[in-house]
């Protein structure tokens, strides 16, 4: 699959709008918002909380300076922070059904479940920004033309 695919004007902005996101929460897991995000950690992770936010953080932030520096491999970050957005999802899933409040504003079972309906928006938003989607349909055509 091509590591680099041309994106427009909209997506770039889009993606390092994502990426500076990405490269704040993570910063926000090692500081102010640490305790936090260990209510997203569910008890059933073989990890102690603290060092999953910690890890978590670390990799948000090399998402994010991946996505915003790296162009020739923006498909590949974009395909590893739609992963990692699948892959936390439960940790979401986990507060809204222990109803663990978080941040101020996660203080209620339908703040916590509207939050729910943002995972997948997190995603599209990565594969979209980065032409990780465009990336993808085109190897899909590349395949087509090559049998």
């Amino acid at each position: 699959m091509n590591t680099y695919i041309k994106t427009s004007l909209v997506q770039n902005i889009f993606r390092i709008l994502l990426a500076i996101f990405m490269i704040y929460a993570g910063f926000s897991h090692l500081t102010f918002n640490r305790v936090d995000f260990q209510a997203q950690v569910p008890d059933w992770v073989p990890m102690e909380k603290d060092l999953v936010v910690i890890l978590s953080g670390i990799v948000e932030m090399a998402l994010g300076l991946g996505l915003a520096l790296w162009k020739n491999h923006r498909v590949t970050f974009g395909w590893a922070l739609a992963i990692f957005f699948v892959l936390i999802f439960p940790g979401n899933i986990s507060q809204y059904l222990d109803g663990d409040d978080a941040f101020g504003a996660l203080n209620s079972d339908r703040a916590r479940l509207i939050r729910l309906f943002f995972q997948p928006v997190l995603i599209v938003w990565a594969l979209w920004s980065s032409g990780a989607w465009k990336a993808w349909r085109q190897s899909k055509k590349d395949a087509q033309i090559n049998k």
